[in-house]
């Protein structure tokens, strides 16, 4: 039996033309039923299932995972108070820990989005990960060169790039220009019928499987 069901997507879908909060009070029922419950399971049942993988998982609890449905609307034009999809960081620390390599996905009625990799490094973080390339050019690009990876993720490294570089690694910068980037992340995007498939669980630790090498990689230098 699948986590998701159709009804997962078509509140999200009801909720679009009506993100107030007046509509989602009347709908709170439906949201506990449809939305918060069945993706606390989700995630609850993947967390077991990655912990078998990664042992850094132990003690992670759902709730340190699974994002708010409301929006940080502090500094945003945008005012609509909710947002159109569930999405967690299964990381030691969960969500508040987005500089471990852990494993995002987000439930949208579009599909699912899935992210790896490190995406907020702090400034030590990131001259760490930069050394462990600059010393490993090799193994980095097999790693990213692997067919599972290239497969699900497109064996693509994603970031924005810094324009100049501290001038030990200049040099291997020429070899490997992934080292001029600020975030190492990568992407995949699954379409919606994955939603409400009952092997989900398997298809995310799939992926998650594919991920782990660079993952570990990147743990090194952290």
């Amino acid at each position: 039996m699948s986590h998701l069901t159709e009804n997962y997507s078509r509140f999200f879908m009801d909720l679009a033309p009506n993100n107030n909060s007046e509509w989602f009070n009347e709908n709170r029922k439906r949201y506990e039923k449809d939305v918060k419950i069945p993706f606390h399971n989700l995630v609850a049942d993947l967390i077991t299932q990655l912990t078998k993988i990664d042992k850094n998982l132990e003690g992670t609890k759902p709730s340190d995972c699974i994002f708010r449905i409301n929006r940080d609307i502090r500094f945003s034009k945008d005012k609509t108070p909710y947002k159109l999809s569930m999405s967690a960081a299964i990381a030691p620390g969960g969500r508040k820990n987005m500089s471990y390599p852990g494993f995002y996905f987000e439930a949208t009625p579009e599909g699912i989005n899935i992210y790896g990799g490190v995406y907020m490094a702090e400034k030590q973080q990131l001259e760490a990960i930069r050394n462990l390339i600059t010393n490993n050019l090799k193994p980095f690009e097999t790693l990213i060169a692997e067919p599972d990876f290239k497969k699900k993720y497109g064996g693509e490294i994603l970031g924005e790039k810094q324009v100049r570089l501290a001038p030990e690694f200049k040099e291997a910068a020429q070899k490997q220009p992934l080292i001029f980037n600020k975030q190492f992340y990568f992407k995949a995007v699954l379409d919606e019928s994955c939603l409400t498939k009952d092997n989900l669980i398997d298809i995310l630790t799939d992926y998650f499987k594919a991920a782990r090498p660079v993952s570990a990689f990147l743990c090194k230098a952290l």
